[in-house]
């Protein structure tokens, strides 16, 4: 699962003689603090995005050796021409006094990037010292999103749980787990979100094939929640004591697989409790028939 995520960026440091040697291992010969630009990017958090995922700190923590080494481009045009960069080191930057939405602490990735100064870049240097290029977007790749509410990964099947929807009061948001990549950070002409946001690129075969995939989902959804509903009418139905909101709480959580085995067991429980019985019994009634009238029959 590829994604690109914009982040605030674009701040100058001073570089130090240990950056010096972290670029040197970089680059193909040792520069020189006068020689090399430095900035520090604010590449990613762990705050929920307005798309309703998240990095967690666990995938942070992944991503922040996979950065270093990677160019800084523009406008994720993967040319070599464009690069203008390079990260040569990260670190987790921890706000503890700062909560997410999520409830943990906020922490973000901080990605300390270098230029050589040179005539053709002495303008962007002069736009990141000016704020103009303030803005950055990371481009990686993650294995996993966890539905929060249920645990399902979204990236195998969809657990119906609509990501910014809240359900028995907890709210939907997906974590982004297992940091498979880093490609490249980019300046962008963006303006910095409060919370990171999130650009899918799995799209594909254009408005169609994404209409027609967002059709198939509402279904699924809807058939999703008639299957919850059908759960919680089975469950009081045989046990009358059961709250009807709890079991509602409970069945919002579970995934599609768990709702049908459920519902099937509490089917096969109610069918047991009220079993159906025949109005018309024509065997029973015939036989009875036979004997009453058998002094009759020659």
């Amino acid at each position: 699962m590829r994604i690109v995520k914009e982040a605030a960026g674009g701040e100058h440091t001073e570089a130090t003689a240990q950056d010096l040697e972290l670029i040197a291992a970089l680059a193909r010969r040792p520069l020189s603090g006068e020689e090399v630009y430095t900035f520090s990017v604010r590449l990613c958090d762990n705050e929920i995005d307005r798309d309703f995922e998240r990095f967690t700190v666990q995938t942070l923590e992944e991503l922040a050796p996979l950065f270093v080494g990677r160019a800084g481009i523009f406008d994720h045009q993967w040319s070599a021409r464009g690069q203008a960069a390079r990260i040569y080191k990260t670190e987790i930057v921890r706000e503890p006094e700062r909560v997410t939405r999520a409830g943990d602490g906020y922490c973000w990735l901080k990605g300390c990037a270098y230029m050589v100064r040179t005539d053709s870049n002495r303008d962007l240097i002069a736009e990141i010292e000016g704020g103009i290029k303030k803005e950055v977007s990371v481009g990686c790749s993650v294995e996993h999103a966890v539905c929060s509410v249920c645990g399902c990964d979204r990236t195998q099947t969809d657990c119906g749980h609509e990501k910014g929807q809240e359900y028995g009061g907890q709210l939907c948001w997906a974590d982004l787990e297992g940091a498979r990549d880093a490609y490249e950070f980019s300046f962008v002409a963006v303006p910095a979100q409060p919370a990171a946001g999130v650009v899918k690129t799995a799209w594909r075969g254009g408005r169609q094939e994404a209409a027609r995939l967002e059709e198939e989902a509402a279904l699924g959804r809807k058939c999703l929640e008639e299957l919850r509903g059908e759960v919680v009418r089975l469950a009081l139905l045989c046990d009358r004591e059961l709250s009807a909101q709890a079991m509602r709480s409970l069945a919002d959580k579970l995934s599609h697989q768990e709702l049908e085995e459920l519902r099937r067991s509490y089917a096969r429980r109610a069918e047991e409790r009220f079993p159906l019985k025949t109005q018309l019994s024509y065997e029973t009634r015939s036989s009875s028939f036979r004997e009453e009238n058998k002094a009759f029959l020659g």
